[in-house]
């Protein structure tokens, strides 16, 4: 074969390394550039979706330090009603984040938080028409939304949905209200259901409003002995009354008398008012309950 009849399998040869080295070159072009590490800090806290309410809003945890001895705080388990036991766990959350560099000095080593600050958010969002982190600017003072606020989207009050002596209908004061189909029949109170279960605290702390007392946890079998020691300190460092049974109207499915079922030790905190966070008292509360487990 000449030479002159040979030039057009080079050519196209010629052709055919170029294009694929173009390909290649187009192909390096395209790679994402690297991504400059971002350095995360330990201390930051753990965030999870536990579950969605009736109406698919998130129900989040935060979880602070890794000691052995866990720590949960529950807010806004009465939605709008008691939108302050909501902002209370933002304030706290915003305490621990503002401290998160140091946050080993402020929670104990042995000791884990995780802060739900809102497990009715459905209820929340009837009161303040907002998600999110809030404050009392824009809130509703309508007494009737505000009620209907204790409430989730199913019109269940979810503090009657738990499995402690549940009966389909509970009481609310003079009221009569829906506790659901059965224990646990709504997505919010499965969420913390679920979350207990794979988590088993050591202890619960729930936030409400208002009476400006401590209550400790029963069920069947009484109050558990380290019930009554931070129900003790949480209402002797915060000035708050301590109240060992609630006997103001039977209550029957609450959240505190199943973990209580369960061994798990549970104390309410209720705040003075529907609008103030007394901010200090529970902080003192909080940093006694650090005390207490940290030995």
């Amino acid at each position: 074969m000449s030479l002159s009849s040979k030039k057009p399998i080079i050519i196209i040869g010629v052709v055919v390394v170029i294009a694929i080295i173009a390909f290649g070159l187009y192909k390096v072009s395209q790679k994402t550039p690297p991504v400059a590490q971002v350095e995360i800090n330990p201390n930051a806290p753990v965030y999870k979706i536990i579950g969605n309410s009736v109406q698919g809003r998130k129900i989040e945890s935060y979880t602070y330090g890794k000691g052995k001895n866990h720590l949960l705080f529950v807010g806004g388990m009465h939605g709008g009603y008691e939108w302050n036991s909501v902002l209370l766990a933002y304030q706290f959350m915003d305490y621990l984040d503002k401290n998160v560099d140091a946050v080993t000095s402020v929670i104990p080593e042995n000791v884990t938080v995780t802060i739900i600050p809102s497990i009715n958010p459905d209820g929340v969002y009837k009161v303040i028409g907002k998600e999110g982190r809030f404050t009392a600017a824009g809130i509703t003072t309508d007494k009737e939304t505000l009620a209907s606020g204790r409430f989730n989207a199913n019109a269940v009050d979810l503090n009657r949905n738990f499995d402690c002596k549940w009966q389909p209908k509970g009481q609310w004061q003079a009221k009569v209200t829906s506790a659901g189909t059965a224990p646990f029949s709504e997505p919010e109170s499965k969420a913390l259901q679920s979350f207990v279960l794979e988590n088993t605290p050591d202890a619960v702390i729930f936030w409400h409003s208002k009476a400006g007392s401590v209550y400790a946890s029963e069920c069947k079998s009484g109050i558990l002995p380290a019930t009554l020691d931070i129900m003790t300190s949480y209402s002797k460092a915060s000035g708050y009354g301590a109240v060992k049974s609630f006997n103001a109207y039977p209550v029957t499915g609450d959240a505190e008398g199943w973990l209580a079922s369960i061994n798990i030790p549970a104390i309410t905190v209720e705040l003075k008012t529907h609008e103030s966070i007394e901010w200090e008292s529970n902080l003192a509360g909080i940093k006694a309950l650090f005390a207490y487990y940290s030995k």
